[in-house]
């Protein structure tokens, strides 16, 4: 049972009891990614999110660590394109310890010069991490060949010159921007009583912000080919095709098609690429969607001398599926893989915590299991070639990373 409070200043509480674990995670939602960033600000959301550990006007950030280690909890945080969450979980009893610590850190968070400047540090750090997983920033390039300049196209840790441009002051100016009332949701899992919503209030409901009236931009989808040169031993690539946005109605066609194609060890480019032709040990498709747009994705790593044929091989799977459909063993067998990843991922207080902290942030609505099991179930073989014949029908966008940064023969004529 999941109960949902909206506070006096639009603050939105979601809390679901679970009486029978002994665990309580609780999580901070805030509508804001990198998508609301520009080309100067980009990588501020991400920033912030670092900041917020790093010391208040009562603990400081060595306290902050040490509060939730000395109760065996966890506390972390993370930033995506549309959202930033901060979480902790911790044993029942000290839910209100969780809670006040939380709350601590989002309205008292000092953001002094000194820590500014060794966090400053470890992000640029974080982002040359990043820089030597070319499996990793592949899928960057394949965002900016798909968005182009649109903010969805940036990448969510930000780049090293627009973070040396960070402040105590503009952090704060894009909290009072962004951190509002009306994008904010607590949502709490886990063995607590319902009164644990006046609690949440009690620190959440009376602070208040001017709303933001502009909507954010459209992403316009562009196939554009992109490569990048860099010294690797494989050649990292990225093919994308438009996809759906969050909530829409075809969303559980999509997503079966994907896991049919790349989603699973059973999948079509699994057992093709890998399996029978031995091209790559990694090749897997997923789906991203967006609050107005998505992407269905391919990511296949292999030697520099046999991406030409992985690119082909992929095309011709592809192709087949396209024009040849699915079989009724794939459709059954990817309904069940979904059904039950969907119930094993909801065995933790955590997994809870997130699905109606994401479900209520962004969609504003809580569906139960068996709602979601019967969408699941009534989706057809027709619904799901349909949906490949749309999504595969259209151009797609290309992203690459090798020693040579060549594109594939194929796309080069």
């Amino acid at each position: 049972m999941i109960n949902k409070y909206t506070c006096q200043n639009g603050v939105r509480i979601v809390l679901e009891q679970i009486p029978t674990v002994r665990s309580v995670a609780i999580g901070i939602w805030i509508g804001t990614g990198s998508r609301n960033e520009c080309e100067q600000s980009n990588g501020i959301s991400h920033f912030l999110e670092h900041m917020f550990f790093k010391g208040t006007k009562t603990h400081t950030a060595r306290e902050i660590a040490e509060a939730f280690d000395s109760i065996g909890g966890q506390v972390n945080a993370f930033t995506s394109k549309e959202y930033t969450c901060y979480y902790a979980k911790v044993l029942d009893e000290h839910a209100q310890f969780a809670l006040d610590m939380l709350a601590d850190m989002f309205f008292h968070s000092t953001f002094v010069d000194e820590e500014l400047q060794k966090e400053r540090n470890v992000v640029l750090e974080e982002i040359k991490m990043y820089e030597d997983t070319p499996d990793d920033i592949v899928h960057d390039l394949l965002s900016k060949a798909c968005y182009a300049s649109h903010p969805l196209g940036y990448p969510i840790l930000g780049t090293e010159q627009a973070l040396r441009t960070f402040t105590g002051d503009s952090l704060r100016k894009y909290m009072a921007d962004y951190y509002t009332p009306d994008r904010i949701v607590i949502s709490v899992a886990g063995n607590v009583k319902e009164s644990f919503i006046q609690e949440i209030e009690a620190y959440f409901g009376t602070f208040t912000a001017k709303q933001r009236t502009e909507r954010p931009l459209v992403p316009t989808f562009h196939p554009q080919k992109l490569a990048r040169q860099k010294e690797t031993e494989q050649a990292h690539l990225c093919i994308g095709f438009n996809g759906l946005p969050i909530g829409h109605s075809d969303i559980y066609s999509l997503i079966i098609l994907n896991n049919i194609l790349g989603g699973s060890m059973s999948s079509r480019l699994f057992q093709e690429v890998r399996e029978q032709r031995g091209l790559a040990y990694s090749v897997f498709s997923y789906h991203s969607s967006y609050e107005d747009g998505g992407l269905l994705a391919i990511y296949g790593g292999t030697g520099s001398s046999q991406l030409d044929v992985l690119f082909e091989t992929i095309q011709e799977t592809v192709r087949k599926l396209k024009e040849d459909g699915i079989t009724a063993k794939e459709l059954q067998n990817s309904k069940e893989q979904m059904k039950g990843s969907l119930m094993l991922s909801l065995e933790s207080t955590n997994s809870r915590m997130s699905r109606n902290g994401k479900n209520e942030l962004l969609l504003g609505r809580h569906r139960s299991l068996d709602e979601i099991i019967e969408e699941i179930n009534q989706v057809s073989a027709d619904d799901v070639n349909e949906m490949a014949q749309k999504i595969f029908s259209e151009d797609y966008a290309v992203a690459l990373i090798s020693p040579s940064g060549q594109l594939p023969a194929a796309l080069q004529s």
